[in-house]
């Protein structure tokens, strides 16, 4: 083998497949010129990271794991991929001799043998790509030092608690970003919309920039429960969208979720918050019953916005489609009352949904004087989330060139297979009250209205690319949702009757 060149192969996490791991990486390392003693060491290496792996499986059905040989200069590195749930490699529990004397404890031992017979031992959280095991082995004569990292020894999951116990709800301590990932992992595997969520560092990062502001509920002896988080998606964001909403199966049941939900509320904001949003799915009606009660009132239904795969452990639903969301808002400051240009085939809808809101909008009919320009270069904002499949397009300033632009933007999500595009226009431009009519004709239609964005409130458009969507499908909660999916489905371009 040349320096660098790597063999690959999948195997199931099945402990009677650990003796072909062993003979597969025992093959490479003799022909990179390990034997005897060394070739011993590295099968003891290899069954000790591959049983941990089997122990601590992937929730997911067959779950499989791939293990890398490469060659590299002077010896072998070793790398096991799989999709386990994450941990923390600064908590890796150290194996002590002496204890095992007196109290006959076995834990950490695997991986104190790894570390005496290899040469170089690390963990690596993927993100939704998993974790992975790096093991290195030198060849005898190559002096290449040890590495000293201790591993994670997993615990197994408590069981459901069906007692009330007590428990605090605050702030994210730093070092607890770990268990937020894991949490997530436990109720959603590596399908969670946002890859965020499944690297501690980011967490803690965003949470240090006021981008996040996460709370956790831990219960009095320090076991973590589930986590809640406002986040705002842009810098000029003064509204935040609840989200990264989990509790551990084995604590639903304690009111923890209303508890985070209600902290984040009431706790004290570094940046502007004028209001609240939140995205609710519509293959289940849980959340949107949470939604609900948060005072978080429907004021849109995205469609197809996420992928039928992702999941929501403990939760029983239809995984037949890609997964809708109903909109909903929650003001955090006295809203204003404003001067809007609602276009009038859609008046009367955009009127009920501010009124489930709680605000009252002075909708105007502007002159045809406004249909000037006043600017020839438009201004729109674009971004694509590729985990979820869906795109976002905020028309900030309209130019001569709106309708040229927004079809060349189209036609790159479209090429890019984007399966759902949401298009937010501003309803304080009066320029929106005449050029909806013409989006609409490029295949937009109706999805609601969403207050306080970063062009202010917005009328929300939606595009569906080559997306096959059974309407009675979609579960909704509120009078106001399923009038208003009625009124979705009429204007769907993709519908033929």
């Amino acid at each position: 083998m040349e320096n660098n060149e790597s063999i690959k192969m999948t195997f199931p996490n099945k402990l009677n497949y650990s003796f072909m791991v062993q003979l597969f990486v025992r093959e490479i390392a003799k022909k990179i010129g390990f034997s005897g003693d060394e070739l011993d060491q590295i099968d003891i290496a290899i069954e000790e990271s591959v049983s941990s792996i089997m122990i601590h499986a992937s929730d997911e059905e067959n779950p499989t794991f791939d293990i890398i040989c490469q060659k590299i200069p002077g010896g072998i590195k070793i790398i096991l991929k799989e999709m386990g749930i994450p941990f923390d490699p600064e908590r890796i529990k150290k194996f002590e001799l002496s204890k095992v004397l007196d109290d006959l404890s076995t834990s950490g031992l695997g991986i104190y043998l790894i570390q005496k017979v290899m040469d170089d031992l690390s963990f690596h959280n993927l993100g939704p790509q998993g974790k992975e095991t790096v093991m290195i082995k030198y060849l005898p004569g190559v002096n290449a030092g040890k590495h000293q990292d201790e591993s994670v020894v997993e615990k197994q999951a408590p069981g459901i608690i069906t007692e009330k116990i007590e428990y605090d709800v605050r702030g994210l301590d730093e070092h607890e970003a770990i268990e937020v990932s894991r949490c997530a992992y436990k109720t959603h595997g590596y399908t969670f919309f946002d890859d965020h969520i499944y690297y501690p560092e980011r967490l803690v990062a965003m949470n240090r920039t006021s981008e996040m502001i996460s709370a956790v509920a831990v219960t009095r002896d320090n076991i973590f429960m589930g986590h809640s988080a406002l986040l705002y998606q842009y810098p000029e964001d003064t509204i935040a969208e609840l989200t990264f909403v989990f509790v551990n199966v084995e604590f639903r049941g304690q009111g923890a979720l209303n508890r985070l939900v209600d902290y984040l509320f009431k706790v004290p904001k570094k940046r502007e918050l004028r209001g609240i949003y939140a995205y609710a799915v519509t293959n289940h009606i849980f959340t949107q019953k949470s939604m609900i009660k948060f005072q978080i009132n429907d004021c849109g239904i995205l469609l197809a916005t996420s992928p039928a795969s992702w999941k929501f452990k403990g939760i029983s639903d239809d995984a037949t489609q890609r997964i809708s969301v109903a909109l909903g808002f929650r003001y955090m400051m006295p809203p204003v009352a404003h001067n809007l240009f609602v276009p009038l085939h859609h008046k009367e809808m955009v009127s009920k949904l501010y009124q489930n809101l709680g605000v009252t909008h002075n909708f105007i009919v502007p002159s045809s004087d406004s249909l000037e320009y006043d600017t020839p270069v438009s201004i729109i904002k674009s971004g694509m989330n590729e985990l979820e499949g869906c795109a976002e397009i905020f028309i900030a300033t309209y130019g001569t060139d709106a309708r040229i632009q927004l079809r060349k933007i189209l036609q790159g999500f479209c090429l890019q297979q984007v399966s759902a595009i949401n298009l937010f226009l501003k309803l304080k431009d009066p320029l929106t009250f005449w050029l909806t009519a013409e989006f609409e004709k490029l295949g937009f239609f109706f999805a609601g209205i969403l207050p306080e964005t970063r062009i202010g409130d917005a009328l929300v458009l939606q595009y569906l690319n080559n997306v096959n969507l059974d309407y009675s499908k979609i579960l909704l909660v509120s009078e106001v949702a399923k009038e208003l999916l009625t009124y979705i489905r009429a204007h769907d371009p993709n519908i033929i009757d």
